[in-house]
């Protein structure tokens, strides 16, 4: 089912200049797919494919946790960047988010998908999580659980897929995985970060895929890291150092995953200060290298040909990349330098999901 999901508070677009970033505003919706300047940028088309529309990626990286009970809507409203309201509404079933420190620091990426009318035995919500970092996302839950009447748990039984569209017609939501055995489905939802990621499937780990997806193509998780970083998505702690990374610098607007009007939560005054002077010098972009990504540190500093500072290395697979550039920089050739002093050069480009600004040059 298309979902559209209308922002009623206006996003800011960003213009690269020497002095930092000039605010326009704009309305954006759920399926815009457009690119934000004149950078170069990845093509949305895919390789068509006669095994199959979507190819289908396990996730193990990724962990699910339960959580219900009375107090659950509240209990989370006050712990992450969007609104819980939203999953309220009919037409949304999964949202991301980010789970910040009080300094307004991103410490977890999430996406939460509602259970409310499944079948299924389970009830609230599930959220994803980096797998990393499940025993400290669960140690943060229980301590602002304090007496809330929640119920929170690892569910090591199910198992977490995405599936990603082989082609354009797929990309555009005119293709939906068909599933042949829907009781053994708990959550088929499209990705709500951006329709580039498909869609997203929970089952029991007992449940064997031939027997739930029909038309479809197993690969390996390299193939599905490799998809994130060329289309510019990050996801889990290598790409979103925790306590390190600034959620709008991640491009959280971008990607659906913060409310301007939902009230206080933790982190939230350094993020809306943020976001209502206007000024992002730097953000989270696709970057292709001259050298593999295995030989190059996180955290590496960027420079210019000329020598300026340009922003830093996450990261990446092959030669493709994730880093945090500065703006204005943003359309010249970089360098950095690998595990072994070579001089590793990257070109930044825009990705096809970040919001169209008409007012660009």
């Amino acid at each position: 089912m298309q979902r559209v999901i209308l922002f009623g508070s206006a996003f800011r677009a960003i213009v690269a200049g020497s002095d930092g970033l000039n605010a326009h505003y704009f309305f954006c919706t759920r399926h815009e797919n457009v690119s934000r300047t004149q950078i170069r940028k990845h093509s949305q088309d895919q390789p068509t494919n006669n095994t199959g529309h979507f190819s289908c990626y396990s996730l193990p990286h990724r962990t699910l946790i339960n959580v219900s009970g009375q107090d659950m809507n509240s209990f989370l409203q006050g712990i992450i960047t969007n609104d819980m309201a939203l999953l309220a509404q009919d037409a949304l079933c999964a949202m991301y988010a980010h789970i910040l420190n009080v300094q307004g620091r991103t410490l977890y990426d999430i996406i939460i998908y509602s259970l409310e009318g499944n079948p299924n035995g389970l009830n609230g919500v599930l959220l994803e999580c980096d797998s990393i970092v499940q025993e400290s996302i669960m140690r943060l839950l229980k301590v602002y659980k304090i007496r809330r009447k929640v119920n929170i748990s690892l569910c090591p039984s199910l198992s977490l897929w995405a599936l990603l569209p082989r082609n354009k017609d797929a990309v555009l939501g005119k293709s939906k995985p068909d599933v042949t055995a829907a009781d053994k489905v708990l959550v088929l939802e499209q990705d709500p970060r951006t329709e580039l990621m498909g869609w997203r499937m929970i089952t029991s780990c007992q449940d064997n895929l031939h027997e739930i997806v029909s038309a479809y193509r197993q690969g390996n998780i390299e193939e599905y890291h490799r998809h994130r970083y060329e289309i510019g998505l990050p996801e889990g702690v290598r790409d979103l150092p925790p306590g390190e990374a600034l959620p709008l610098e991640s491009n959280l607007v971008y990607l659906q995953g913060i409310s301007f009007s939902k009230g206080c939560y933790i982190g939230q005054e350094l993020t809306a200060r943020t976001h209502h002077t206007g000024v992002i010098r730097k953000r989270l972009m696709p970057v292709t290298m001259s050298a593999p990504a295995e030989n190059l540190d996180q955290g590496a500093a960027l420079e210019t040909e000329g020598g300026r500072p340009a922003g830093k290395y996450r990261a990446g697979i092959d030669k493709l990349g994730l880093s945090l550039v500065r703006l204005a920089h943003a359309k010249e050739s970089l360098k950095l330098k690998s595990s072994d002093e070579t001089t590793v050069t990257l070109q930044a480009t825009v990705p096809d999901w970040w919001p169209k600004n008409t007012e660009d040059k």
